[in-house]
């Protein structure tokens, strides 16, 4: 009984563990000295239709010298930095969309920022930074795609045929177990 109640939770609550994440971020800049500023740009570039931000844009950014500086220790960078990230259809001059990306984990150094990205295709991508080392800005592109997984109810589709195998397996085990002790199943 346990175990099929432990079977049950696992594809009832399987949909929502698989929404969770959409794939791993790749870098689009990496470790491009711009101004006083050391940037790197890793995306996670879903286009979606359903208005959910799926396109998501982590900023790891340092002082470009590695010395002390304004910022005081190596490589970091002041509290009062902000990055805006924005992004717009490649080759459009409409329809672009800012967002100011937040610190990940309180980290200055790690920012974090979701645009919508609505239909497929190239996107141009600018992130400013303005702090007290200067501002400064850094453009790029990235090809944003529809999530290529299945739906997550699919997924349950999917297990069905494995499912009914395990079930017809338990069944054989049964009937074998109430044969070696000479009661009929």
């Amino acid at each position: 009984m346990l175990v099929k109640m432990l079977v049950a939770m696992s594809i009832v609550m399987l949909p929502a563990i698989v929404r969770a994440h959409s794939g791993p971020p790749f870098p689009i800049v990496s470790n491009r000295i711009v101004g006083a500023y050391d940037i790197s740009i890793w995306t996670d570039p879903d286009a979606t239709s359903n208005g959910q931000d799926g396109g998501q844009f982590w900023i790891v950014i340092h002082a470009a010298d590695r010395g002390t500086g304004a910022a005081g220790a190596a490589g970091e960078i002041p509290a009062e930095t902000r990055v805006t990230v924005a992004i717009r259809p490649a080759g459009g001059t409409n329809g672009e969309q800012h967002a100011t990306a937040t610190p990940v984990e309180g980290q200055v150094s790690r920012q974090f920022a979701a645009l919508q990205m609505d239909h497929e295709g190239r996107f141009d991508v600018r992130v400013m930074v303005e702090g007290p080392l200067g501002s400064v800005e850094l453009s790029s592109a990235v090809d944003a795609t529809y999530d290529q997984r299945p739906a997550p109810i699919l997924l349950v589709v999917y297990l069905l045929p494995f499912v009914a195998i395990g079930g017809l397996w338990m069944a054989r085990l049964r009937r074998r177990r109430a044969a070696v002790s000479g009661h009929r199943p």
